[in-house]
């Protein structure tokens, strides 16, 4: 494969509006073959992802591409009318040959197609790939599911045939059975990928690993799982030559405490030896003099070697990592075990959530499982022949799969408020911090947050919640978080004391946090209970 750059960032440095920096003099190459692009949430890669299609203009630095880009944005934002063609972004091909096919030989038709006269054939062979064909062209966006829509967009991307192409959270909202889809068209994509992922599976398929962390991006030749056993490597032997490059600054200060006890020894002695008259003045000064010399001599030669040993240290603490954590800590309910919170329903069965329990509710893109939340949450009637839920308690809290719930042009802060009005703001304030939301971040309009900090501003409207809720519902809480970030939600929710129903399709987060009941939504919207998941 061959390694010739195909993105460099020269000095890239990117400020919001508002002043905030994104982005500040980041230098790096991208290569092509498939890269993953992984970082903590706030790292930027979606801005960075965002500069390198056009859709924004650095503040300073340049970005030199080896062709055009394709980009796929983290929401696709679909409306009620647009069609699979649309979202193929063929529909203007389309439409020039149909027209030249009744007659219509305007020069802009012939324009439009360009060298595509073969785009429906094409079409219908990548769109063979994830379940479609071309007789689907003229459908709507609103017959498929999300994650249809989004393997849709992707094959679209792959038509266009452009050098470098972007996908940013390509799996979010993805089923498994979708997501594998996914992974066999990126195993054979022609041209240079960056993918934007905390998919750990999907990561698997990339040729290299780049991550933005503290200001540089940096290129790995392999995997997610070989980079990540290369970081740990680096890391310990990191902290292995910091020790060593403190105990040589102790040793190198001690030795410098120990001359100047000495010397201080020799200059009360040959004092004394003066003032006693043992020697005479002339040679006295002449000794006193030398001994001066020879002091200062000892003490530069020995503050060069605390200062070198000092640079060392700070050259060696900088290899080591300080990854900063959200410090997730749930509050506690005071749940009954026996305690009933909700009851779902379908032909005639009926499940009870009560006490401490987590229900993991799976199944397929477009099976009903968000419908179902909605109808449980909003109490409204179910559709005739559908599961259908209630709710026994009114202390819920309620995550949303799109983070929909806030006020885009409110703060974080005012976003917390809305719903915890009587608490302070610097209670507000340091519960933000925890989750690693701080400075200008939290005063800043939501809308110009990341989908990891967005998702933080919403779990802390659950966490200040009071009273605390008994039952907690989440609706794919995974997506928009960086990798560290959802292991440390999975150890607050495996040592939360509520109950839990949990919408996901990562297998392995929810085996991380315990769920005890599995109901799985089939394609007809028919559920059925698993004894346990297949990750």
């Amino acid at each position: 494969m061959s390694t010739k750059s195909a993105i460099t960032l020269r000095d890239l440095t990117f400020e919001w509006p508002d002043g905030a920096t994104a982005l500040d003099h980041v230098n790096g190459t991208f290569s092509t073959g498939r890269t993953g692009l992984i970082g903590r949430n706030g790292a930027g890669k979606s801005t960075l992802l965002r500069l390198i299609a056009g859709e924004l203009q650095p503040t300073s630095g340049h970005i030199d591409t080896g062709g055009e880009v394709g980009y796929l944005p983290q929401n696709l934002t679909l409306k009620s009318d647009t069609t699979i063609a649309d979202l193929l972004g063929i529909q203007p091909i389309l439409d020039a040959m149909r027209a030249i096919e009744s007659g219509d030989i305007d020069q802009h038709h012939f324009d439009t197609i360009g060298d595509d006269w073969d785009i429906t054939s094409r079409a219908d062979e990548a769109l063979h790939q994830i379940g479609f064909s071309a007789a689907d062209l003229d459908r709507r966006i609103a017959e498929v599911s999300g994650g249809e829509a989004m393997l849709i967009a992707i094959t679209g991307l792959r038509l266009l045939l452009t050098p470098i192409t972007l996908l940013d959270e390509p799996t979010n909202n993805l089923d498994r059975a979708t997501r594998e889809k996914l992974a066999g068209i990126l195993d054979q994509w022609p041209g240079t990928l960056i993918v934007v992922s905390h998919d750990l599976e999907l990561l698997e398929h990339m040729d290299n690993t780049a991550e933005l962390y503290g200001g540089r991006l940096d290129t790995f030749g392999g995997s997610y799982s070989a980079w990540k056993e290369h970081q740990e490597q680096e890391q310990a032997a990191a902290v292995q030559a910091a020790r060593s490059a403190q105990q040589a600054l102790k040793v190198e200060k001690k030795q410098r405490v120990e001359a100047e006890t000495k010397l201080a020894r020799r200059e009360r002695t040959g004092k004394k030896t003066q003032k006693d008259g043992g020697i005479p003045k002339i040679l006295a000064g002449n000794r006193a003099s030398k001994a001066q010399a020879s002091a200062g001599s000892l003490r530069s030669t020995l503050d060069d070697k605390v200062q070198s040993a000092q640079a060392a240290v700070d050259a060696a603490d900088a290899r080591v990592r300080d990854d900063e954590h959200i410090h997730l800590i749930l509050p506690d309910p005071d749940l009954p075990r026996g305690r009933r919170l909700a009851e779902i329903e379908d032909e005639g069965r009926t499940i009870v959530i009560q006490g401490p329990e987590r229900v993991a509710l799976i199944g397929a893109n477009g099976a009903g499982k968000s419908t179902l939340i909605e109808q449980l949450l909003r109490r409204t009637d179910p559709a005739p022949g559908r599961p259908h839920g209630r709710l026994v308690t009114d202390l819920v809290g309620f995550l949303p799969q799109r983070l929909d719930g806030l006020d885009d042009d409110a703060s974080a802060i005012e976003n917390v408020q809305t719903v915890a009005p009587e608490t302070p703001a610097g209670t507000i304030r340091n519960h933000l911090a925890r989750l690693l939301l701080r400075g200008d971040s939290v005063d800043r309009p939501v809308r110009t947050l990341s989908g990891g900090e967005r998702f933080r501003v919403s779990l802390a409207r659950l966490l200040l919640a009071d009273p605390p809720a008994q039952l907690l519902i989440m609706d794919e809480p995974t997506n928009n978080l960086d990798i560290t970030s959802v292991e440390q939600l999975a150890e607050a929710l495996d040592a939360y004391r509520g109950a839990l129903l949990i919408v996901s399709h990562d297998f392995a987060f929810l085996e991380r946090i315990g769920v005890e009941t599995i109901l799985e939504l089939d394609e007809q919207g028919r559920m059925r209970q698993r004894r346990e998941l297949s990750v």
